[in-house]
């Protein structure tokens, strides 16, 4: 099917749902599906729900805000607590089921208790191709993927959202910082908030597509190959260097093969 064909198909499928609850992290994905559900049901039968933690950048917490509100659709915030739960936070390769499944456990009781009849989430077609143990609480929960269901890549995806003006459309995609630990790495606030100020800092000094992965004393930086030799421009690097050993970090340490997500699985735990 074509780009628009599977446009089509997104908003007759929801258009036959009664109300939906979406899982909302203001990533590309999610964005997209938001406002497909706003345009396709109206604002009164759409709920954006946001789940917070340390795992959650406060940047894209605050941008999932302006999106809500941007489109005026009601987003109820709630805490996941997921670092309070040992199957999480011990960070093994199933860490992204336990995170899914206390989220989805979130969504469907706010669902049932503010009657929302259906539950999104924004995995697409690609997600297919990816170690996604998560995909296994989206079943067993019965939470609907209907970018999936209609065939939409993240490609299409970003075209689609372009056409929409919203401003997620070339935005990095989006991962919680637990994708930054090796498998078997144990998650907790202090080591989040180690990444995630590194990655603040690499932000503020517009890079586009980032990631710092945490390895103890190590922290190992993937940019873009394209932003490869800004970063190693003398000032810059020292002042990279500079934010992460004040975050927390002895070695700072650049990966020459570059951005990619799903970095950590490339090795087996």
């Amino acid at each position: 099917m074509t780009t628009e064909q599977k446009y089509e198909q997104l908003k007759a499928d929801i258009a036959a749902m009664e109300s939906v609850l979406v899982a909302f992290s203001g990533g590309v994905d999610s964005t997209f599906l938001l406002r497909v559900a706003v345009d396709v049901l109206g604002t009164d039968r759409v709920l954006a729900l946001t789940a917070t933690s340390p795992t959650y950048p406060n940047y894209e917490f605050e941008e999932s805000c302006k999106l809500a509100a941007t489109m005026g659709v009601r987003q109820l915030v709630v805490e996941s607590h997921e670092l309070k739960v040992p199957d999480f936070t011990r960070n093994d390769r199933r860490r992204c089921y336990h995170c899914k499944s206390i989220l989805f456990n979130l969504c469907r009781a706010k669902a049932a208790e503010l009657g929302f009849s259906r539950v999104l989430d924004g995995s697409n077609l690609d997600d297919l191709d990816d170690f996604r143990p998560g995909s296994d609480a989206v079943k067993e929960q019965q939470i609907r993927s209907p970018l999936q269901q209609a065939g939409l890549t993240k490609e299409d995806i970003r075209t689609l959202s372009r056409r929409l003006g919203l401003p997620t459309a070339d935005k990095q995609a989006f991962a919680c910082l637990s994708s930054r630990f090796p498998y078997g790495t144990e998650l907790t606030p202090e080591r989040l908030l180690q990444v995630e100020r590194c990655e603040a800092f690499l932000r503020e000094q517009g890079f586009v597509n980032y990631r710092v992965r945490y390895h103890h004393e190590v922290a190992r930086i993937e940019v873009s190959p394209s932003e490869v030799p800004r970063l190693l421009d003398p000032n810059l690097r020292d002042a990279v260097v500079a934010a992460c050993k004040e975050a927390g970090f002895s070695y700072v340490a650049l990966d020459l093969q570059g951005y990619r997500t799903g970095s950590m699985n490339e090795v087996p735990a």
